[in-house]
């Protein structure tokens, strides 16, 4: 049952590491963007990575929460019972990348130079499906992989401040998609009562170079900029993303596409989170929706 299901990600572009196992690898759209020459991924533009130079992978499937906004499918999910130990995991970046964009090699938009250094990653972004803090050697792994001289950059919706504690990546950054509690459990529907550990880990993330992540979902989670602005100002984080919800993916079973703010409205509600902390706004993409703000700028 578990490789059958595994066959349904397996189309949808996923790479497993092994059969079995849970870890995986999948190109994100903008890498494939970058290599024909059709822009890059917000982030390169914000913090310098390079699209078609970055692996998006996952050591786990597995989710301690239900977000009504994410495009990923919650039905491929079940408990990992093949579970790779973090050497065998980066051993196979590089063939699975390789793998993944294999037919861009003799496509003509292709430059053969920007080919050939897309089939050398340097950047892997934890952030393909489910809840990276829930693989037991996550700390590990990131270790490992800034030992082999890639920068990391791990996603986490915070709910396991012990595990974060542990983790030293390039760049750390964790979910804040409510301004308390009751939305929090509306939107995200957490398996157990997580909030308190939401907000533990965003008060401690002045111990690295970081950035909260604030998905807008128009009419659940764009109210109470104050609250938002409370929270932040004890967070520490380098930087703060407000990036619009797109209407993309298994998340349209749940949300409507009036749930996905224009570009204009995530500006409004970025500028009302800032008058509200002591973040101001820095940069923007209009085209992913997203803002980014910097404390002290």
């Amino acid at each position: 049952m578990r490789l059958k299901r595994c066959e349904g990600l397996k189309r949808q572009g996923y790479q497993f590491v092994k059969p079995g196992s849970s870890a995986a690898v999948k190109p994100c759209l903008w890498c494939k963007r970058s290599l024909t020459g059709g822009g890059q991924c917000y982030k390169h533009q914000f913090y310098g990575i390079e699209s078609h130079l970055c692996v998006q992978m996952t050591p786990t499937l597995m989710c301690n929460q239900r977000c009504l906004f994410c495009w990923r499918s919650f039905e491929y999910e079940e408990p990992d019972t093949f579970i790779l130990q973090p050497h065998e995991i980066i051993e196979a970046l590089p063939g699975l990348q390789k793998k993944a964009l294999s037919g861009y090699k003799v496509n003509p938009h292709v430059p053969e130079e920007r080919f050939l250094e897309a089939l050398t990653p340097r950047h892997v972004a934890i952030s393909l499906s489910g809840e990276p803090t829930l693989y037991p050697w996550l700390p590990e792994l990131i270790d490992r992989l800034t030992e082999k001289n890639y920068s990391t950059f791990l996603v986490s919706n915070g709910t396991k401040p012990e595990m974060l504690r542990r983790c030293r990546p390039t760049q750390l950054y964790i979910s804040l998609d409510a301004p308390d509690k009751e939305t929090y459990e509306s939107l995200c529907r957490p398996s157990s009562d997580l909030w308190a550990n939401v907000l533990t880990s965003i008060s401690e993330m002045s111990r690295q170079r970081s950035a909260v992540r604030i998905t807008m979902v128009k009419g659940i989670n764009d109210h109470s900029p104050e609250k938002y602005g409370a929270i932040l100002k004890d967070s520490g984080a380098t930087f703060i993303e407000v990036k619009g919800y797109m209407y993309l993916g298994y998340s349209r079973k749940r949300l409507e596409r009036g749930n996905m703010p224009e570009h204009t409205e995530v500006q409004e509600f970025a500028k009302s989170i800032s008058e509200y902390s002591d973040y101001k706004i820095l940069d923007e993409s209009p085209l992913s929706r997203v803002i980014c703000l910097e404390r002290g700028v």
